[in-house]
């Protein structure tokens, strides 16, 4: 009796069979019943999931960001133009080198292709000295400027064979060139993989961009011999196909670019943010800022700046204190016990200049205190003399709730993307000394 039971009961369970990485994105592949067992969808559609997985994070799309998609897209695009293009340029480098002609001595190949590696190597190593801590605080303009380095290098390993006598020089420059190229991607790669991730998973989206890269480097590649095969001897239609190519290169990474909304504080962002907070006293959304802030390099935007009123710009963070004059530092001292005796900075302001000096215990939200301190201060220069008093007590009252309504719009203020703070200080204050070092 009890058997039969048992089996009563058992036909009465029915057991579905889901498949997903998310909770949000699972589809139902199978119900089972002590009678059957009927699966459900096509084995097509099975198959075009497990392909998918091999290119996207596991959940997507909620594992990432919003913007992970579009910039995935054109950054795809932009590669395979890369890939293409390369292929052009490498026939042009190996044609000036020798290759093919017996007058040519594989030494003299050889030495000019060591010179161009090595040029490579030296430039990547005093990009990094000079730019390294730059990077991951301007990660769209440095992104755009890294493509723009790789163009160029390109150009010049099409234009070498042009100019034998300079062969050798212009070949160098190219690589100087793609030197950029490599430390800056990489760096602001890591960074926008950081961005992308909602649920800790910068590994699988790393991964997952090698083999959308790998699918894109081999069609490129595929395409690129193709095209070089039939403009070969044709230099018109060699120069035309790379320049199209280039355009459209420069394109897809500005729309990539501007893909971007990146919720981190860094010098422009808190400036924009700031300066409409003072106004109205309502926050900017990520992406009403992502679509105001600069993506080209200053050199390339300063036509448009000299109308903007960009306070980061009057904005010196970490100031060394032993490259102030007498008078300035009479200042210092002054402001040091009268303003700032429980601030972790201090601000010094000449001709609309705003200098930071830390303190050498300051934190990381102590350094964002003070950049935004120094923006309020900027923004006050023109309209008050009184600009210490004014902007202590904006940040009395106001500070706290800004951040607060930071946070609730996405922000995060954890602490300020700058170049690195190399030059701190150390000041007491009290009745009977005053101390700076």
């Amino acid at each position: 009796m009890d058997a039969e039971e048992r089996k009563k009961n058992s036909s009465e369970v029915t057991v579905e069979e889901w498949s997903g990485s998310s909770s949000s994105k699972l589809s139902r592949t199978a119900t089972i019943t002590s009678l059957s067992i009927r699966r459900s969808g096509s084995r097509f559609s099975h198959v075009w999931r497990r392909i998918l997985q091999a290119f996207v994070p596991e959940g997507f799309p909620s594992s990432v960001t919003p913007d992970y998609a579009p910039f995935q897209l054109w950054d795809s695009l932009q590669g395979l133009s890369t890939y293409i293009r390369t292929m052009l340029s490498t026939q042009a480098l190996l044609s000036a080198i020798g290759v093919g002609e017996k007058s040519a001595t594989v030494i003299g190949a050889t030495f000019q292709w060591f010179l161009r590696d090595l040029t490579g190597m030296l430039g990547g190593i005093l990009f990094t000295f000079y730019q390294g801590s730059n990077l991951d605080s301007n990660a769209k303009m440095w992104r755009l400027v890294a493509d723009l380095m790789n163009d160029l290098g390109m150009l010049m390993d099409l234009v070498s064979p042009l100019f034998p006598s300079a062969f050798v020089f212009i070949v160098c420059l190219g690589s100087l060139s793609r030197s950029f190229t490599g430390v800056a991607s990489g760096a602001t790669r890591a960074a926008l993989t950081q961005h992308f991730a909602l649920q800790n998973n910068a590994a699988d989206i790393s991964a997952k961009e090698g083999s959308q890269e790998t699918v894109a480097t081999m069609v490129g590649m595929a395409f690129g011999m193709l095209l070089a095969r039939i403009t070969m001897g044709h230099s018109v239609a060699i120069w035309f196909s790379f320049l199209s190519l280039t355009m459209f290169h420069m394109y897809a990474n500005y729309r990539a670019v501007r893909c971007l909304i990146l919720t981190t504080l860094n010098s422009e962002r808190s400036s924009i943010l700031i300066e409409h907070f003072m106004e109205t006293g309502q926050v900017l959304s990520p992406q009403e800022v992502s679509k105001m802030e600069h993506v080209l390099p200053l050199w390339a935007s300063s036509w448009s700046l000299k109308n903007a009123k960009s306070l980061h710009t009057r904005i010196h963070l970490g100031v060394r204190v032993s490259s102030l004059d007498k008078l300035e530092v009479t200042d210092l001292l002054h402001s040091a016990e009268s303003h700032y005796k429980k601030a972790k900075y201090l601000l010094l302001e000449r001709k609309g200049i705003i200098s930071v000096i830390m303190h050498k215990d300051s934190t990381a939200s102590d350094v964002l205190q003070s950049f935004i301190h120094a923006l309020v201060m900027a923004n006050l220069v023109d309209k008050s003399i009184y600009i210490h008093l004014e902007s202590r007590s904006w940040m009395d009252k106001q500070y706290e709730n800004f951040l607060l309504k930071l946070q609730s719009s996405g922000w995060k203020t954890e602490r300020l993307l700058s170049p690195s703070i190399i030059w701190r200080a150390n000041w007491i204050c009290g009745s009977s000394d005053e101390k700076i070092e």
